[in-house]
């Protein structure tokens, strides 16, 4: 991983930080997507659940080998303790949230698909930013991240209201409805410290970007 801030460059912010995220969210906000709002509403048909979950398995099966590639690149300090708490979160104990998301893909259904075109564009875009600029990573991570645990509140309540999925399979939600806030300031904290602003508006608008694209491809497999 290539390091970003030249020596004597000038540390942000965590305002400016977050100021440029917002920035790179701006008409990408995923909660303002036509299908988390189907979803929030009770308006997803039969198998809809089903196939997100299917393809949803393929990043969070590369989550922690992004953050642990991100974590071995960074130079030992706060940025990269913050990454490697990330990381543990996502590990456990006591239970991995891989082995959480199971029990929603049991609960609603999912079956083995193959990764499609969008999922395929989203891991691929973590995959080579964990390789290169140490502010490029943490801002495509950053872009979910700060918008991870409202989504999250979002889904699982939907989930109980209008799916009729149990405690069980909605686990998965709610431990990141609680634990995102933590992981969204750790990122935008380990920002700070890498200074490069134009990197992170760009690398988070094209992380927002694939991620739109994930739920349009959703959109679409539904008409």
């Amino acid at each position: 991983m290539k390091p970003t801030r030249d020596v004597g460059e000038r540390a942000m912010s965590g305002s400016e930080v977050a100021g440029l995220l917002a920035e790179a969210l701006e008409g990408r906000r995923l909660l303002d997507h036509p299908f988390y709002r189907r979803w929030e509403a009770g308006g997803l048909a039969d198998g809809e659940l089903a196939s997100y979950a299917s393809q949803y398995r393929f990043f969070e099966e590369y989550l922690p080998v992004a953050l642990d590639t991100v974590a071995k690149g960074l130079p030992e300090g706060g940025a990269r303790q913050f990454v490697l708490s990330n990381l543990a979160d996502e590990l456990g104990p006591p239970v991995s949230h891989l082995e959480l998301f199971s029990a929603f893909e049991h609960a609603v259904g999912a079956r083995a698909e193959p990764a499609g075109p969008a999922v395929t564009e989203l891991v691929s875009l973590y995959r080579d930013a964990a390789t290169g600029e140490q502010a490029e990573a943490l801002a495509v991570i950053a872009a979910y991240e700060i918008q991870a645990s409202e989504i999250a509140a979002t889904k699982s309540a939907g989930l109980r209201d209008h799916y009729r999925v149990s405690e069980a399979g909605r686990e998965f939600w709610d431990v990141h409805a609680s634990i995102e806030a933590d992981h969204a300031q750790w990122t935008i904290d380990a920002l700070r410290e890498l200074g490069c602003p134009e990197l992170i508006r760009d690398a988070a608008r094209r992380s927002a970007d694939a991620w739109w694209r994930f739920l349009d491809e959703r959109e679409l497999a539904a008409v």
